[in-house]
């Protein structure tokens, strides 16, 4: 079970507002808030004495950077640290599980060469040393080349959606085992009546990073967005309250820069897509925010891995 529990805020938009009249300072307090529990973490994780430690989260969590800034700040605290992808161990497109309409699975654990992290997660907790795996995407499937791992006496931090799954552990002494689950832990209300929930945060992250970073339009986005919803009830969630500790990836001041972006990136849908109103009904949840400048973003914040590649016009920039 969940040792180390955050509960969820709930935060009044005009309150939030008002906040916002002075960006600059609010967001050195959302950032300096996460900093400390990135510290918090990192001392739970230390005083385990595991050296695997398996971290997920739902999708737009900011598990991947959040896992490499736990890395950072183990290290700087002379525990030396470094990252696993699991997405290094996909199958290959060709072995992927399909959908009862025929469609690729792509949440499915199977997309993964389970016996071959079974394989590495013993190798690194019995002698610190083992091989790992390189995907090619644009190929989509395993490249030739590997890549040779040692903790040299430190940790490593295994990041994917299925990071919980105890399938990937099987092998591995449970007290060389630590396990974290990163989610948003703040939600937003106006006069008392919840108006902006995680999942519609984590959607809009979603949308803006596809735009920037891999060229996706946001119809394109939102077409696989129930899907993606769907295996992390299947596949995820179920694992939560396996976790030792919850990790909060929220920022009060990102809701300003959802703000700011979103009425562009709309004018970028087709008038007749069948999302459109789907879209709609996100934006305006965020109608009454304050809007901020992402330039207000510092440098190195885990919210950069969503919105740094963002231009006015939700294009790459």
């Amino acid at each position: 079970m969940i040792t180390i529990w955050v509960p969820k805020r709930l935060v009044e938009i005009d309150l939030l507002n008002v906040a916002a009249r002075s960006g600059p300072q609010l967001v050195q307090v959302c950032e300096d808030s996460y900093a400390r529990r990135l510290q918090y973490a990192a001392q739970k994780v230390r005083q385990s004495g595991a050296k695997i430690i398996m971290l997920t989260g739902p999708s737009a969590s900011g598990k991947t950077t959040t896992a490499h800034k736990l890395a950072a700040a183990l290290t700087e605290m002379g525990t030396p640290a470094q990252v696993i992808s699991l997405d290094n161990f996909f199958r290959g497109s060709q072995y992927y599980p399909r959908m009862p309409d025929g469609t690729l699975d792509y949440e499915h654990p199977d997309t993964l060469d389970m016996p071959l992290i079974r394989q590495c997660l013993q190798e690194l907790s019995q002698t610190d040393k083992t091989v790992l795996p390189i995907y090619d995407f644009v190929r989509e499937e395993r490249s030739e080349q590997t890549e040779a791992i040692d903790l040299a006496g430190g940790v490593c931090i295994v990041e994917g959606i299925h990071a919980l799954n105890p399938m990937l552990t099987s092998l591995v002494p449970s007290g060389h085992v630590y396990r974290i689950y990163a989610g948003l832990r703040e939600e937003y209300c106006q006069e008392g009546r919840r108006l902006i929930n995680t999942q519609n945060i984590r959607l809009c992250r979603r949308v803006l990073r596809d735009a920037a970073a891999r060229g996706r339009s946001p119809e394109q986005t939102l077409a696989m967005w129930d899907r993606v919803l769907d295996g992390e009830t299947r596949y995820i969630k179920g694992f939560k309250n396996t976790a030792d500790f919850l990790l909060d990836t929220a920022f009060s001041y990102e809701l300003g820069i959802i703000a700011g972006l979103l009425p562009e990136v709309g004018r970028r849908m087709s008038p007749d897509s069948r999302y459109t109103e789907m879209w709609d009904e996100a934006a305006r949840r965020f109608e009454h925010v304050q809007p901020l400048d992402r330039q207000l973003i510092p440098p190195g914040a885990m919210l950069r891995e969503f919105y740094a590649g963002v231009g006015g016009d939700g294009s790459k920039v």
